[in-house]
């Protein structure tokens, strides 16, 4: 078994590429952050969904978002 992320997507078994940050402002506050992680594929599917009802917030590649972390 692979410790690489995964494509949130449905059905997707890719490895993951970005980070998609969103935040449901009915239920989190305005700091808290949920992610996604999304192929290339599924990056601007995910991100429409997303953006639609304004959940989302940044769409940052995977190897940043895990630098940020350090």
């Amino acid at each position: 078994m692979s410790d690489t992320p995964i494509c949130s997507a449905k059905g997707c078994r890719a490895d993951a590429v970005w980070v998609l940050a969103w935040n449901n402002p009915k239920i989190h506050t305005p700091e808290r952050r949920k992610t996604w992680l999304a192929c290339e594929e599924h990056r601007e599917h995910l991100s429409q969904f997303l953006g639609i009802r304004g959940f989302l917030k940044d769409v940052v590649l995977l190897a940043e978002w895990e630098a940020r972390e350090v």
